[in-house]
């Protein structure tokens, strides 16, 4: 069923076409990634699917009744004041409602009158169809796998929260609302990667339909259907995810060159021939073919790369082998240990994915590494002829009051005005545009100045904060390319699993206060993390299957000192019986714990082969504990016989 169709939509404003002529369809329950650069109206189309905006050009057509909800960068949690009424927002009506059946509820012992019943039942009954029994253990759900505790969110106030923890407590109204379409605008922008992983699952699993504005490939790669695609003053759809988009992205690019290529030849030669011929004997029909080129429709080449970045990272000198060595680093902040005996080494070569849960404390080891702050215990050292370039995630490098052309002019004193210039251009920055102050630029194009900065350093040792966050997928893909021929040493903090398979051969893990250095790409440690995962929820499952087994044990076992000698037999036989069983299970318990411990050994996924012995040890506990379900059955069966036996003796 057609939910959202639009058909020739054009935006103007003024004399500016932002874009045109866009036509896709959206059937109810598809997953739509929205791409495309910076600027190209991504945002401004989700304003029209919402009504807030009217198209210059064509039409949007909702299907009656449509429920469509947007998810902003910026979001104002009116009348909120905790974490928890700020989630349930869209529910206020049902938290009011819920209160005046209290109320009404208490009344109701000291009045009896039939209007009060009346109006109580009434309220009870929409209550209930309205989803008032539901909705709450909705928002504890979304908010638990957004990384909040569900209790403590209840009284949390809102305006205590940072603002990534205000932007995911406005993703999770966002998924909670009782809407049709859901339309979602950079939602992992505040999310790390076990957080991201657990959104992935829930839109993958959801019926609802969705839009949603991402830079996140692999995001997309996980979660996109279908693909709308922002290129050259209009878009295109795709069926398929992302990576088959790719894929026919560069087939039409080919094919429109091809037929591009040989209309323009098609034309070259006719043009000759009519300059060779329009006064000779053949003017006739020089002049009719001019005719015919003049209403020939020409096609157009492709999009070109012009406005992608063209970025380009050099070291100006190799540097030592010993690029950086924690050495036993703690780091407090107020009062609290954040990371705690910290020990790695940094070589020359190395390109570490620095991962972790947001606020474990990575950009504060970062600034600590690089002396901004002191750090509680242990030292940094950095190699005597390391030189450190530092992409920050705030942008803070960026100077806000002057113009970017004096930003750059400062680092290249001796430049001449067309090298500054020509220096921005590989930025995307042109003409009037370099005499902008940072100030007025949106996010993405700061972040192509702070990286137009860091490429003039020629640093050996380039580090890396959440440098994707503003960045469009085609500024990505440049600075992947330019991270893989650069030559020098890189740490890279980044929730962009793609940017981290790409570039990251060796991982550092910080997590609960410890750094766990893993020797291996990032890939191998998305497995390993995999195995943990999975050894975490079997040990959840074998608990839960203990817990059964205890309840039962229970049950008390009486054995009659009365009857027959046949029936104390059979008593003695099933009590040993009963008694193997159980130590049967207690050595596959055993077992179990011992494989799901070493599981959930840091140190396993340091050694080389780390990788490989963790899939082992996966594969070990699954046959464990299919070894211990059998044990339970057995236990159960013979529990069922003792006490059918008791029960017959007792009778």
């Amino acid at each position: 069923m057609t939910q959202l169709s639009v058909s020739g939509v054009g935006v103007e404003f003024g004399a500016t076409t932002l874009f045109t002529d866009i036509t896709f369809t959206v059937a109810a329950g598809e997953r739509w990634g929205v791409v495309g650069r910076n600027g190209t109206g991504k945002t401004t189309l989700f304003k029209l699917l919402t009504g807030a905006l009217e198209p210059t050009k064509g039409a949007i057509v909702r299907q009656p009744g449509l429920r469509v909800t947007m998810l902003e960068q910026h979001r104002d949690f009116a009348g909120a004041s905790t974490v928890w009424e700020a989630a349930a927002g869209q529910f206020a009506h049902l938290v009011a409602l819920e209160q005046s059946l209290a109320d009404q509820a208490a009344n109701l012992e000291r009045e009896h009158g039939e209007q009060a019943l009346a109006r109580y039942a009434r309220d009870l009954e929409r209550f209930e169809r309205e989803g008032g029994y539901t909705f709450a253990p909705q928002v504890d759900a979304v908010l638990h796998g957004l990384g909040f505790d569900p209790v403590e969110a209840r009284t949390r106030p809102l305006d205590h929260l940072s603002g990534g923890e205000r932007g995911r407590v406005g993703l999770a109204r966002q998924l909670v609302s009782p809407s049709d379409v859901l339309l979602l605008d950079e939602p992992t922008n505040h999310l790390d990667l076990e957080t991201t992983r657990w959104l992935e699952r829930y839109l993958a699993s959801s019926d609802k339909t969705v839009l949603l504005v991402s830079h996140d490939r692999a995001f997309l790669a996980a979660v996109a259907d279908h693909i709308l695609h922002f290129e050259g003053a209009t878009a295109t759809p795709y069926s398929g995810g992302y990576e088959a988009f790719v894929e026919q992205r560069i087939l039409a690019r080919t094919t429109q060159l091809r037929q591009f290529e040989q209309q323009s030849k098609k034309i070259s030669a006719e043009e000759d021939y009519i300059r060779r011929n329009i006064a000779g004997q053949n003017s006739r029909q020089a002049k009719g073919r001019r005719k015919r080129l003049e209403r020939l429709p020409r096609l157009s080449p492709p999009v070109g790369d012009e406005a992608t970045m063209a970025v380009r990272f050099e070291a100006s000198e190799r540097g030592g082998d010993q690029v950086a060595v924690l050495d036993r680093v703690t780091i407090d902040i107020g009062g609290r240990t954040l990371i705690k005996n910290a020990q790695a080494r940094l070589l020359r070569g190395d390109r570490v994915g620095l991962v972790g849960p947001n606020g474990a404390g990575k950009s504060t080891l970062l600034r600590t590494m690089l002396g901004e702050r002191e750090s509680a215990e242990g030292v940094v050292r950095l190699g005597a002829s390391t030189s450190v370039a530092y992409y920050r995630q705030d942008l803070a490098q960026v100077p806000l009051d002057r113009p970017i052309y004096d930003v750059i002019a400062d680092q290249r004193p001796h430049w001449e005005r067309r090298l500054v210039q020509g220096h921005l251009g590989r930025f995307g920055f042109s003409g009037d545009e370099v005499q902008r102050k940072a100030d007025s630029l949106s996010g993405g194009e700061r972040a192509r100045v702070a990286l137009a900065m860091l490429m003039l350093q020629r640093a050996n040792l380039l580090i890396l904060d959440e440098p994707t966050n503003h960045l469009d997928v085609e500024s990505i893909e440049a600075l992947e390319d330019a991270m893989e021929r650069y030559d020098g040493t890189i740490l890279l903090v980044s929730h962009d699993r793609a940017l981290l398979r790409a570039a990251a051969t060796k991982v550092w893990v910080l997590h609960d206060g410890h750094l766990t250095v893993f020797d291996g790409s990032f890939a191998e440690w998305e497995v390993a993390s995999e195995e943990r995962e999975h050894a975490a929820r079997v040990q959840a499952e074998e608990e839960e299957a203990l817990r059964r087994v205890k309840e039962r044990q229970k049950v008390r076992r009486e054995a009659s000192d009365e009857g027959r000698g046949d029936a104390r037999k059979v008593l003695r036989r099933l009590e040993r019986e009963l008694a193997e069983a159980e130590a049967t299970v207690a050595t596959w318990e055993e077992r179990v714990a011992t494989l799901t411990g070493a599981l959930e050994d840091p140190d396993l996924y340091t050694s080389p082969d780390g990788v490989a012995k963790a899939t082992r040890l996966g594969q070990e506990v699954e046959r464990a504990r299919a070894s211990l379900d059998e044990a339970l059955e057995a236990w159960a069966r013979a529990t069922e016989a003792l006490e059918e036996v008791r029960a017959a003796a007792g009778g």
